[in-house]
């Protein structure tokens, strides 16, 4: 038995956390992979918000809901993860479980249309308030495009300035593989 992949290692982190009838966020849609991870993990009492800018994503995860999981609950929203805080109901902020983000480009598609400190920072900003005590966010970073590792090293400097009384900050990463692998940021909120 080996280590866990970075993105198995993030649905451990996300199951440990979550349970029926939470409310959870996806705050880049992509593949709807993780969307279609916590809408099992929610269930018909829960809900997930999930955000991406490029209609192509919320395209693929409906697909994958409609074959996997077609009662989901699962509400979209074409749209900057920043815009996050206004798309959740007022009576959910401070009781989300979970927030991911896989930061970077949609894979299979245009690789020029990626995330951005400009409006990642601010997004992660909205999921810390959004969060619950005991809540978690993932950020799975991915710095071997252009722009990747711009936006990563601005991810680990807001992370590192987190206070230690609100927030416990992981990494998890493989020492031994390229420096532009995937590596993962997991924030609990104390």
């Amino acid at each position: 038995m080996g280590f866990v992949s970075v993105l198995s290692y993030v649905h451990q982190l996300i199951g440990q956390r979550v349970g029926p009838g939470d409310t959870v966020i996806d705050a880049t849609l992509g593949t709807g992979v993780d969307a279609l991870f916590m809408a099992k993990l929610v269930g018909a009492r829960g809900s997930v918000y999930g955000f991406d800018i490029q209609q192509a994503a919320l395209d693929q995860t409906q697909q994958r809901l409609a074959k996997e999981l077609p009662d989901a609950r699962v509400t979209m929203s074409l749209c900057s993860h920043a815009l996050m805080e206004a798309a959740v109901p007022q009576d959910r902020h401070g009781k989300v479980a979970a927030v991911t983000f896989n930061l970077g480009y949609l894979p299979g598609a245009d690789t020029t249309i990626i995330t951005e400190q400009a409006s990642t920072i601010p997004a992660l900003e909205a999921a810390l308030r959004l969060l619950r005590k005991g809540g978690i966010v993932t950020i799975v970073l991915y710095s071997g495009h252009d722009g990747g590792s711009e936006e990563a090293a601005a991810v680990e400097r807001w992370a590192e300035s987190l206070p230690l009384a609100a927030f416990q900050v992981l990494r998890y990463q493989f020492a031994n593989r390229s420096a532009s692998a995937p590596y993962l940021l997991a924030l609990e909120k104390r």
